[in-house]
């Protein structure tokens, strides 16, 4: 069969509101390169093509035309490395048998793809019609309408607060630190990195697309600037997000200290280790580079002097740890971070905002008055 009629009698699926609904499980077969730009939450990457081999030939195809494109196709992707491929793709089709295929727009990859898996193992994969390209246009369309349709309510509260960890005990929410993989502030920065900015929307919108099928239409949302890190929220969400009711949850300021010595020391020197394979020393000279890392990148604001006593603070806790694995002296500048550095900006934020502020109280009384308003 030619590759131009190929897969031409498989099935193609176009109902992408359900595919993202149900959690399909997805067969990207674009080059990682293209994976790495932009995927889905629920997408694994076996391509067809590396990236090398989707240079040479889009290469051939502008200079030579489609036939001499899929010719030099054939002969790079053949004999072993075609059976090697071949065989990636049964397995993940065995494991996920609802699961479906998609290159770019649908095309002759995705195409080629399905027919050799169904030629070599007799397995009638679905493809996605239009591809990543149709997939990706979809969600960016729900980005768009779907803040008019919901009814978000911001929770604030200074630094420390535990306002994340407050909201995983809230159903009707959307983690948004969670899906830039950064906790939002200069020290926000995770062991792991960030999605790319389009892979941070697709996840976002397939998060709002769940939960507004599931008739949550008021969503609390931590108070959050534009940007995350690396990554910033569309605008249509950002505006919705910038307008709504907010509400203020307080916490002492030694539980303040406590929450965040947990999460940027104790958890964090943990992460950090994890994602050194187990390597103690490796994984605590990571945590200190991305400890003085942070700091420096609030010199500017703190000011010399202020910069300064902080570095020193921070200099002698981690010789500490590194000496006797105590993190005990980390509360020291945990605690001149949060009240000399954080509070007063954060004052300034709040004061710009106390027209849209529609309650405050502690952690109890914030979840009484979502519950109050219906939110589970």
């Amino acid at each position: 069969m030619s590759l131009l009629n190929a897969g031409k009698d498989l099935p193609v699926i176009d109902d992408l509101l359900n595919l993202f609904l149900q959690d399909v499980p997805l067969l990207d077969v674009r080059a990682p390169v293209e994976f790495f730009e932009g995927a889905f939450p629920c997408s694994t990457n076996l391509p067809l093509m590396d990236d090398d081999d989707r240079v040479e030939i889009g290469t051939r195809y502008k200079q030579q035309g489609q036939d001499a494109a899929i010719e030099l196709g054939l002969q790079r992707v053949s004999g072993e490395i075609k059976a090697a491929r071949v065989a990636a793709w049964q397995g993940f089709a065995e494991q996920n048998p609802n699961g479906v295929l998609y290159c770019f727009r649908g095309g002759l990859r995705s195409r080629t793809s399905q027919q050799w898996l169904y030629e070599q193992t007799g397995i009638r994969y679905p493809r996605v019609h239009g591809g990543y390209k149709a997939m990706r246009g979809f969600l960016r369309e729900q980005l768009e309408s779907l803040p008019s349709l919901i009814r978000p309510l911001i929770l604030s509260g200074r630094t420390g607060s535990g306002k994340t960890r407050f909201l995983r005990d809230v159903q009707q929410q959307i983690d948004l630190e969670a899906c830039a993989n950064h906790r939002g502030s200069a020290f926000g920065t995770q062991p792991t990195p960030q999605p790319p900015q389009i892979g941070f929307e697709n996840d976002l919108a397939i998060q709002l697309l769940r939960k507004f099928h599931q008739g949550q239409t008021t969503l609390v949302f931590e108070d959050e600037s534009r940007t995350i890190g690396s990554v910033h929220l569309p605008d249509t969400f950002f505006a919705a997000l910038s307008s709504a009711p907010l509400i203020l949850m307080q916490v002492p300021n030694e539980e303040r200290v406590e929450i965040s010595y947990q999460e940027y020391v104790v958890e964090n020197t943990a992460a950090f280790i994890a994602v050194n394979g187990g390597d103690v020393e490796a994984g605590f000279a990571a945590f200190s580079a991305y400890l003085l890392g942070s700091l420096a990148k609030v010199q500017r604001r703190l000011g010399g002097v202020r910069y300064q006593q902080a570095r020193e603070m921070m200099e002698r806790a981690l010789q500490q740890q590194a000496r006797d694995q105590s993190t005990t002296a980390h509360y020291d500048w945990v605690r001149f971070i949060l009240l000399d550095y954080y509070d007063p900006m954060y004052d300034y934020q709040i004061s710009k905002k106390q027209d849209r502020l529609v309650f405050t109280g502690s952690p109890a009384e914030v979840r009484e008055y979502l519950r109050a308003q219906g939110i589970s």
